[in-house]
């Protein structure tokens, strides 16, 4: 009998290490994701009080405390790191019980995280993915951009299902399939007075050049091509968005290099002109993914929807 009443005396405490409620998990991978409890509120679409509510809540669930803060940063514990390690296999294993449903239904439905560049998140894709919502309403696709460095870690972390990036890419556990090609252009305000020929790198060295920021794929595709030619250019301003760019160009301020697709509405317009590159300049894009990813009917469509976006 004292035995029982000794575990009666714990009943308490195996109650609270069983409820751990998917939501507020959920919410402690948000904030270790973004470093940050304020940004993690607003990601989740949820106010800090609420978001605070979860993390002490699953912080009494499992005896432990999960997050410690260095200044305004959220970074785990040790139990957190436990706790994420663990989580991340069980939110799979239940998504693939998802899928596993939908496929006995017939429907195509579940996540899938596509990972994408700026350019081809706002010129190339925009058509393949409202056909793909068409074609499958209850696909959830959830679409991040960075560049193409970050995203191939990511899909090598599992972090991301599959991305559009530029090649090339390493790491064996990744297989990639040509995408497109990227051409790029040089382009100016209409009253700028260039040869009506194909702008080799020193036609551009004098000119206050607006590029893209440091760091990124295109910039670094940008450098090589004037370092192959022995040119220095005089780059005036670092940009980490396509569309100013384009209106500073478009302002008389510089001229730029840009992909070609990404300007085809001003081209057409009359409020910027283009010129190609001698030699071409061009980057590589390719659909990645992990080598041992399950294959499930979501990723299948969005892999169907991008191969058919490569072919146009």
């Amino acid at each position: 009998m004292r035995e029982m009443n000794c575990a009666n005396a714990n009943d308490s405490r195996y109650f609270a290490l069983m409820e751990l409620v998917p939501a507020h998990v959920r919410t402690f991978q948000e904030i270790v994701r973004q470093a940050s409890f304020s940004r993690a509120a607003e990601a989740l679409h949820l106010s800090q009080p609420a978001v605070s509510h979860h993390i002490r809540h699953l912080e009494h669930a499992v005896g432990a405390p999960l997050l410690e803060r260095v200044g305004r940063r959220a970074y785990p514990t040790a139990a957190g790191d436990v706790l994420l390690a663990h989580a991340g296999r069980a939110f799979a294993e239940l998504e693939a019980a998802r899928q596993a449903i939908h496929r006995l239904r017939g429907v195509v439905a579940g996540r899938v995280r596509l990972g994408t560049g700026a350019t081809a998140s706002i010129y190339l894709l925009p058509d393949a993915l409202r056909r793909l919502r068409e074609r499958h309403p209850e696909l959830d696709l959830a679409v991040v951009t960075g560049n193409s460095a970050d995203l191939a870690a990511a899909v090598a972390a599992s972090e991301l299902d599959v991305a559009v990036l530029t090649l090339p890419v390493s790491g064996r556990q990744l297989v990639s399939t040509p995408f497109c090609v990227d051409t790029q252009v040089a382009i100016a305000a209409p009253r700028h007075t260039w040869p009506r020929r194909a702008l080799r790198p020193d036609d551009l060295a004098d000119a206050p050049l607006i590029l893209y920021e440091r760091g990124g794929t295109v910039r670094r595709v940008i450098d090589e091509w004037f370092r192959k030619s022995r040119v220095r250019p005089r780059v005036a301003m670092e940009l980490g968005n396509a569309e100013a760019i384009k209106r500073l160009v478009a302002a008389g301020l510089g001229v730029s290099i840009v992909s070609a697709v990404s300007v085809r509405g001003e081209t057409r317009a009359g409020t910027l002109v283009a010129r190609p590159l001698a030699p071409p300049l061009r980057r590589r894009l390719a659909v990645v993914r992990r080598r041992d990813k399950s294959a499930s009917p979501a990723l299948d469509a969005v892999l169907a929807a991008l191969g058919r976006a490569a072919a146009r």
